[in-house]
């Protein structure tokens, strides 16, 4: 399996994305991933499924109307593995291509990313701009509120979390606590502790 570097990943996404909002995102999703890894007994693939959420909307911020069809190009010029693209191209599977999601790493990608995205935006709803102290019915009444981040696709989560055979309440839990669990370390990485 090629390997890109943490570093060289991480250089790779701030070569194509400047905005601060796409930067945490990927970093959360990396930190969601890395979680989900140990979570499901992927231990020793950790760091692989946090590069994969680091990279996954590598091409968002500048190309997209052409998500997940330009990343390719970008991830071969910044050394990344075909392993890595595919992975990276399958979480917009139906919506932007028909690159399926096969891997279990793939699933949790295609549930979690539009999930950690309605989440974020809970989070900043609260005084305390965190998930820190959120509880899991507080997501679940903003999930419900189809006007609440109306951009963040729950027929996506819905599918990921059928395609993962969870109950969506399941995907939920797991994905706040993932959330909550390395939040302050993105802070810090982002300088905001």
């Amino acid at each position: 399996m090629e390997h890109i570097s943490r570093e060289k990943a991480l250089e790779l996404l701030k070569k194509y994305n400047k905005d601060p909002f796409h930067i945490r995102h990927a970093l959360t999703v990396e930190a969601v991933m890395k979680w989900f890894a140990n979570d499901l007994g992927y231990g020793n693939e950790a760091e692989y499924w946090g590069i994969v959420g680091l990279l996954h909307d590598i091409d968002f911020e500048q190309y997209p109307e052409q998500h997940c069809i330009k990343a390719p190009e970008l991830l071969r010029e910044g050394g990344a593995g075909e392993d890595i693209i595919h992975s990276v191209c399958s979480h917009g599977y139906g919506i932007t291509v028909d690159i399926k999601p096969e891997h279990e790493m793939e699933k949790v990608l295609f549930a979690a990313d539009e999930l950690t995205g309605l989440i974020w935006a809970a989070a900043l709803m609260r005084p305390s701009r965190s998930t820190l102290d959120m509880e899991l019915k507080s997501l679940k009444k903003k999930y419900k509120s189809k006007g609440f981040a109306a951009g963040c696709d729950r027929g996506v989560i819905e599918q990921g979390a059928e395609m993962l055979g969870w109950e969506l309440s399941v995907l939920q839990e797991k994905t706040l606590k993932a959330m909550q669990d390395c939040e302050e370390e993105i802070n810090t990485e982002l300088g905001e502790a």
